[in-house]
């Protein structure tokens, strides 16, 4: 099936989404098959997910793909994304409130200042749910991380960043490791200090990408409950830096997204 599908992409620090409203895809479309095709980097637009949304007053609703077609609850920078769009869409003004709902829930956000078509908001990401140390079997030894949910399932191993074949292995054996069944998202976090971390992460049904949001709070969460870090940090991925704040009422991340695209597919869509 051909059809011209509406298509806008986004990135915040890198990590890039297309967004594709759910009245514009055609009935019956195979939306897994959609989000390969679509993020495929050679033979589609090129992205690290697809979100398929729909458009509410000072708001929406999201539905988020993986590049290979899994579905995924929550996505930090994806939540920003279409939150620039609902801004963009909307005309809102700084100190307006967006909300989104996710598979893992409602979530707010505060537009705090826009640049262009760059816009920066402090999302309210909730409470770490079911936080642990484990010791985690792998060839040649175990690794110690801290897992989570952030609105989706984190595994966070602190100390020092490995090298990039050491990363590519163990956070490939990690995401897809026997003790997580339905995967995970993996993060190496090494602390600079107490309100500062830097980080790397390969992400379920991804593999390494420039930035994640989820990941960025689960890396100061698990700084804190199991280093010592701050509740306040500085957290930087290759794609660049986000603001993490767990408070009290939950876990606070600020950062920006643009908006890079706004245009038509008119390869194939998958039904």
């Amino acid at each position: 099936m051909t059809s011209k599908l509406r298509v806008l992409k986004a990135h915040a620090c890198g990590n890039d989404f297309l967004l594709v409203p759910e009245g514009a895809r055609p009935a019956g479309a195979d939306d897994a098959g959609l989000a390969q095709m679509l993020c495929d980097r050679h033979r589609g637009i090129g992205a690290d997910g697809l979100i398929l949304y729909e458009l509410r007053d000072r708001g929406a609703s999201m539905r988020l793909f993986n590049a290979d077609g899994s579905a995924s609850e929550l996505s930090g920078n994806g939540l920003r994304c279409l939150a620039a769009v609902v801004a963009r869409s909307q005309t809102l003004k700084d100190g307006s409130v967006i909300t989104v709902q996710t598979d893992a829930g409602s979530k707010r956000l505060d537009l705090l200042a826009r640049d262009g078509e760059c816009y920066t908001f402090c999302a309210a990401m909730g409470q770490p749910e079911d936080v642990r140390q484990l010791r985690i079997p792998m060839p040649g030894g175990t690794i110690t991380a801290t897992v989570m949910r952030m609105g989706n399932p984190q595994c966070v191993v602190l100390g020092p960043l490995p090298e990039r074949e050491q990363f590519e292995r163990l956070g490939r054996l990690l995401a897809t490791h026997g003790m997580f069944p339905q995967g995970t998202n993996v993060e190496f976090a090494e602390m600079e200090g107490p309100n500062r971390l830097r980080i790397l992460i390969w992400e379920r049904g991804v593999g390494p990408t420039m930035s994640s949001g989820t990941g960025t709070c689960a890396s100061a969460v698990a700084a804190a409950t199991h280093g010592d870090a701050s509740r306040d940090v500085e957290v930087i991925a290759p794609g660049g830096m986000q603001r993490v704040e767990w408070r009290d009422d939950g876990v606070y991340l600020t950062g920006w997204a643009v908006l890079v695209l706004d245009g038509e597919w008119l390869g194939p869509v998958a039904s």
